[in-house]
């Protein structure tokens, strides 16, 4: 080998050692980039020569193989925004747009996600994150893949179709005298309870139910309602305004009182629900286009195979209603959205519905580490990455989600600054080579002048 050979093998020392500061540097200075993947430097021997008239072979320096990617999982931060999302285990999120004037779909572990102007999910730079779409109903099909719009969402109005009603009736109130008649509604009986219901276009209507003892017995003055059977009637009414026909088919006026539904109710001598009815006067809301259907549910009564307890008692206390709900609402707008570990993102609106809105989806590759990384903390696919395999998360070998999560950098800085100082060494003992090449060669200039 020749002087000047040693001076080429001294060179290619420096830039080895160079690319490996180089690779070091950039890990430590994403060592805060969210979602960043750090990379090591893969050296390699150049082709030796073979010796003239000896045996053996002389090796020629280095040269940079390649820059690995380490695509190992980072450590976890909590944020509690909602729309940041973590991957645990395998698996990328799918974002499409324009990035560096190029439109593709691109893959990146950066969780940090939002919801745009026109309500997109899309990720810090804009790009809008690919994943299964929600029809109107919350149902996810595959068919629906493509961007997220998760951020318009709007909840309809529903019409309230069923009344629950839990508490106690006295059993030693006095039975009413009288008829019931909506006029005297609060004369007329023992106990009222008031709620508010919506018709189908989300207006709230307002009902009074009226509880009224009979005099079973035949002990009392009650003059008992025409077709009562039951230990209590009940009453239902609501002001005129709020429909269009009374329970005799007669338009109403606002300000009196219609009634809507009447029933009874039949107790045992424990206190418990035996048995229940509804007649439903013709529920007609002044806005809707048909009757609206309301069912009344004041427990399983013991006839039916239920305790008689889970609804209206009758004990010897004061009446109350100790639960009352129906299932209907106004109309909402979108108020938050939450992710679950298998990437489900729910709306939560205004008027307390809940819907599923879509669903994220991951690409798995079988070579990661030959992903073409294009900056902002994305990559895209390459022949030896292979082609991406896209999922829902939690299924085969995709990972799960950790909603209010990010995935922070896997440098490990103390290894970083191990990596620094050896590339220093290697840099200064390459440069030693170098100059010790150069004095030589001097000193051989000097012998043939």
């Amino acid at each position: 080998m020749s002087l000047v050979t040693s001076l080429y093998v001294g060179a290619s020392g420096l830039d080895a050692a160079t690319d490996e500061l180089s690779v070091v540097g950039d890990n430590i200075a994403n060592s805060s980039t969210v979602g960043f993947k750090s990379a090591r430097t893969d050296f390699a021997d150049a082709m030796a020569q073979q010796l003239v008239g000896a045996n053996g072979q002389m090796g020629l320096g280095v040269s940079t193989e390649a820059v690995q990617k380490d695509f190992s999982e980072g450590g976890f931060t909590t944020t509690g925004l909602s729309t940041d999302v973590a991957i645990q285990g395998n698996g990328m999120l799918v974002v499409k747009g324009n990035q560096g004037g190029v439109d593709g779909t691109f893959y990146t572990r950066d969780g940090e996600l939002t919801i745009d102007k026109d309500g997109y999910l899309t990720n810090i730079s804009g790009l809008k994150v690919q994943g299964l779409q929600a029809d109107a109903a919350g149902t996810v099909t595959s068919g629906l893949l493509g961007a997220l719009q998760v951020g318009n969402a709007s909840a309809p109005a529903m019409a309230t179709d069923a009344i629950t009603i839990r508490g106690n009736l006295d059993q030693t109130a006095a039975a009413t005298e009288g008829t019931f008649t909506p006029a005297t509604a609060k004369d007329s009986s023992n106990f009222t309870t008031t709620m508010t219901v919506y018709d189908s276009l989300g207006n709230a209507i307002q009902l009074n139910i009226y509880f009224c003892k009979n005099d079973t017995a035949g002990t009392g003055t009650d003059v008992t309602q025409p077709g009562d059977s039951g230990d209590w009637t009940y009453h239902v009414l609501t002001d005129g305004a709020n429909v269009t026909k009374d329970e005799n088919g007669v338009a109403t006026t606002a300000g009196t009182p219609a009634e809507v539904a009447t029933g009874t109710l039949d107790f045992d001598s424990k206190g418990c629900l035996i048995s229940n009815t509804t007649t439903l006067q013709g529920f007609n809301p002044e806005n809707a286009t048909a009757p609206q259907p309301l069912t009344f549910n004041f427990g399983t009564g013991t006839s039916t195979g239920g305790s008689g307890l889970d609804g209206l008692t009758q004990y010897a206390a004061d009446s109350a209603v100790s639960f009352v709900t129906q299932e209907g609402s106004s109309s909402g707008s979108l108020s938050s959205i939450s992710i679950g570990q298998d990437g489900t993102i729910t709306g939560g609106f205004t008027n307390g519905q809940t819907r599923t809105l879509g669903q994220l989806i991951l690409a798995d590759f079988k070579a990661p580490d030959q992903l073409q990384r294009i900056g902002s903390t994305l990559y895209t696919e390459t022949p030896t990455s292979g082609e991406p395999t896209l999922g829902t998360p939690s299924t085969a070998d995709r990972g799960s989600i950790n909603a209010g999560t990010l995935e922070q950098s896997n440098v490990d800085i103390s290894a970083q600054f191990i990596r620094m100082i050896a590339a220093q060494r290697n840099f200064e003992a390459n440069a030693k080579t170098l100059t010790t090449a150069d004095q030589l060669l001097s000193e051989l200039m000097q012998i043939k002048r």
